[in-house]
Parts: C-alpha cells; sequence; structure tokens
C-alpha cells in the first residue's frame, strides 16, 4: 500500500518493535483483545435510556425557537442603530417589536 503522507518516513523493524513493547508494557491502557471485543455491547443496552437520551441529544448550539425568523439585509439610518444599540442587550428584540407593532398600525 503507498504511503499517504511520503515526507513521514518508514518505521523500521526495531522502531515497531520498541512501540509495541511499550504498549505491552502499559498498565493503564492495555490492548484491547478479541475476547474483550466480544463482552462489549452498544452503549443504549449497557446504560439507562434516560442516561442514553441525555449522553446522545444534540443539544449544541442555540435553541431552537418557536418562531421563525428571517434573516436579510436590511439599510437602516446609523443614528437609529446606534438609539437601538444604546438601549444594550436586546436591542435587536427591541427593534423587531418595534417594527412588528409598526405593522399592527399599518393593517388598521
Amino acid at each position: 500500500m503507498p504511503r499517504i503522507d511520503p515526507t513521514i518516513p518508514e518505521i523500521t523493524d526495531e522502531d515497531e518493535a520498541r512501540i509495541q513493547a511499550g504498549i505491552a508494557a502499559d498498565p493503564d491502557n492495555p490492548e484491547i483483545t478479541s475476547s474483550d471485543f466480544a463482552r462489549m455491547r452498544p452503549l443504549a443496552d449497557a446504560v439507562p435510556s434516560t442516561l442514553y437520551a441525555a449522553l446522545t441529544k444534540p443539544d449544541r448550539g442555540r435553541p431552537k425557537s418557536g418562531g421563525a425568523k428571517v434573516l436579510l439585509t436590511l439599510r437602516i439610518d446609523p443614528h437609529v442603530i446606534e438609539a437601538y444599540k444604546a438601549t444594550g442587550a436586546g436591542w435587536q428584540t427591541r427593534m423587531n417589536d418595534a417594527l412588528a407593532r409598526s405593522v399592527k398600525d399599518l393593517q388598521r
């Protein structure tokens, strides 16, 4: 089989023997045997279902909101943006709320 990275030198038989001896001598990380593999079972079978669900749920990132927003580019006067930013965290939500109120006024 050709080498994936030709810049990495080939391992000599002596190097391989030294590496294997180091693996065999490590009591904290023994090599897995075929009988070890035979005793293994899937995590879902080894732990309670509630724990398995907690360990495998995809909870990374921001939680999904109930109402999806639309990402868009909008040109707004700088003084308007600065005024909203000056009100602190949550300024975009407050701007959205103000726009939503104005839509209600337009529909009257």
